[in-house]
């Protein structure tokens, strides 16, 4: 029993140890988390929303004729901005999806450190908070918008993606139209030349005939007939 005190004492101190380091690496881990950069750009459709959805018309100043400058924002217009920022948050979905398999491949392998596998995973926290608030602001509007509204803005953006693609293509249409036509010449030209090569090969093989004209049409002694007298006509006269 007398030593029951002291290893009391000495369990006491222990806990107290491992707990003070905890909580030291904790703070040190969240100090060191809200340091580091964000993974995305500030979000400017979700600032612009906030900012027309707490826009209060008390506020607004007194015109020179009495009127006031600034009126309520109508809710076409929170619709519309509410409905950008989803598309935003759209963008920013399909872009950590598309990252996340080859960041993490990366890190297996030892190519990125663990600061930036902590922005990936801060980004996809943040991104969840975002999906729920805009849900929540979306029913508050009218009831059960929230459940399509980022098929609604997932529509959208693979309308801007299909814009940009035609946009794309048409921008490189004169390249293309302009080196088809150079390789269309080239191969004229080169159709042009196998042409004048055959034909060059032809006039050499064939056997000129020219003597041959000569002799049929010139006179030879061996050619001459002899008509001798007293033939058939003179017999029957």
């Amino acid at each position: 029993w007398t030593n029951l005190p002291l290893l009391l004492v000495y369990l006491a101190v222990i806990v107290g140890s491992l707990w003070a380091f905890l909580s030291l690496y904790k703070q040190r881990q969240i100090t060191k988390a809200a340091k580091l950069e964000p993974w995305f750009p500030p979000h400017r459709q979700r600032d612009v929303y906030l900012s027309l959805l707490h826009l209060d018309p008390s506020e607004a100043s007194e015109g020179g004729d009495g009127e006031k400058k600034l009126s309520k924002v109508p809710d076409s217009v929170l619709k519309a901005a509410l409905l950008q920022r989803a598309l935003e948050d759209i963008k920013r979905i399909v872009q950590l999806r598309s990252s996340k398999p080859a960041l993490q491949t990366l890190l297996q392998r030892g190519s990125v450190g663990d600061e930036l596998w902590q922005r990936f995973l801060r980004a996809e926290k943040e991104i969840e908070e975002e999906v729920k608030d805009v849900v929540n602001e979306a029913n508050a509007f009218a009831p059960n918008w929230g459940q399509v509204i980022f098929q609604s803005a997932n529509e959208m953006n693979q309308n801007l993606l299909i814009k940009q693609r035609t946009a794309e293509i048409q921008a490189q249409l004169e390249q293309e139209k302009a080196w088809w036509e150079k390789k269309r010449a080239g191969i004229q030209s080169d159709f042009m030349k196998e042409i004048g090569a055959e034909e060059a090969e032809d006039g050499k093989a064939q056997p000129p005939e020219a003597p041959l004209q000569q002799k049929k049409n010139g006179s030879s002694d061996e050619d001459a007939v002899l008509v001798e007298a007293g033939g058939p006509a003179q017999a029957q006269g």
